[in-house]
């Protein structure tokens, strides 16, 4: 009876075991089919070459076999000499497939391509393998260039406006605005100047613009710097000619201190014609020839007036130029006083005691 007991457990549980297998491989064979391969990539564009410095693109052609779902989601790892600009692609679309484009900045003279995973994202939680594109070696050209070499690598790069100004004894400052397309235009640096720094800078791999100063010594009188241009493949030469005079840049207007020598020639010129002014009436004996005497005397009265002062604060900034979160050159320690040389919209311009040309803003003069 035992005998038949025991039989009967062992066919019970060979019954239980064969069940828990089938549903097992039935589980298993579910999820294989949940984690199906259902996007396909490819390089649809990739440059043959690339130089240390360029920004380029390349794009990703995928195909997906599932059409309801939400996006398309990609990871980018193993890769070096580059700074990724784009995380998230621009993408464009026909019947069929997805055109993905990430965008690239080279950083090195050894660059790879990131490996690129694709993953579908949909709102049926159900998963699939994602698909990854292995990424391969670029080839790196560096660039030998000369000493007025700027740094700046794009398709093309245009001075829209530009100004020189006296700075010091010893200096002029130079102030210009230039647009770029393509270009990592924060890299822009010129070569055997004084100072130079950036006032201002948008930021874009496909419009960027900037303005920039350059404080560069009197005896320049052309002042130029080449760039790389990716569309001609050669360096383009951009000249500046250095001119004192009122063409002003959008944002730094009016920066032109006043000239001494042509206020000497004007105060010259009124004189000599007050003086003859004076011998005309003196000999006719008419009162009219007097005009041409009181007139250019008053004339000379104005110019030969004294600066205006204007009193600023202690802890004021002293800007190199008009603009805000610009260059500062200076900081007061202390009340100062200081002649008035002219203003523009929230700034005062001032002469420091070296003879520089600075700009404060209105809020950091003193409130009487």
């Amino acid at each position: 009876m035992k005998r038949f007991f025991l039989l009967g457990l062992l066919f019970i549980a060979n019954l239980v075991a064969t069940e828990i297998s089938i549903n097992d491989l039935n589980d298993t064979n579910q999820s294989n089919a949940n984690l199906q391969k259902v996007l396909y990539l490819n390089f649809q564009n990739t440059p043959s070459r690339v130089i240390n410095g360029e920004i380029f693109s390349i794009t990703i052609k995928t195909l997906s076999t599932v059409h309801d779902f939400i996006d398309i989601e990609y990871k980018l790892s193993n890769f070096n000499g580059l700074k990724v600009l784009s995380n998230k692609p621009y993408r464009e679309e026909d019947d069929t497939y997805y055109y993905n484009t990430f965008y690239f900045l080279t950083t090195e003279n050894f660059a790879k391509i990131p490996d690129i995973t694709a993953s579908l994202i949909n709102n049926k939680n159900i998963n699939y393998n994602p698909t990854t594109l292995k990424g391969k070696q670029l080839n790196v050209v560096t660039l030998n260039p000369k000493n007025d070499f700027s740094n700046i690598i794009a398709d093309s790069f245009e001075i829209l406006e530009y100004k020189t100004t006296n700075f010091d004894h010893e200096h002029n400052i130079m102030i210009f605005v230039a647009k770029a397309k393509k270009c990592d235009i924060k890299a822009f640096h010129l070569n055997d100047v004084y100072k130079q720094g950036i006032e201002s800078i948008t930021e874009s791999f496909f419009d960027s613009k900037i303005t920039y100063y350059a404080i560069i010594s009197k005896d320049v009188e052309n002042f130029s710097f080449s760039y790389f241009n990716l569309k001609e493949n050669k360096f383009k030469l951009i000249k500046i000619p250095i001119i004192m005079h009122d063409d002003s840049v959008t944002t730094q207007s009016d920066l032109k201190p006043k000239d001494q020598s042509r206020e000497r020639l004007k105060i010259i010129i009124a004189g000599g014609i007050a003086l003859l002014g004076f011998i005309f009436a003196y000999w006719r004996k008419k009162y009219l020839y007097l005009v041409l005497i009181i007139i250019p005397l008053a004339y000379i009265a104005y110019i030969a007036m004294p600066s205006q002062e204007v009193c600023i604060q202690q802890g004021a900034n002293i800007h190199l130029l008009p603009v805000h979160n610009g260059t500062i050159f200076e900081t007061t320690k202390t009340k100062i006083y200081l002649p008035k040389e002219g203003s523009v919209k929230e700034f005062v311009k001032v002469k420091l005691k070296n003879d520089k040309i600075g700009w404060v803003k209105n809020e950091d003069l003193c409130k009487y």
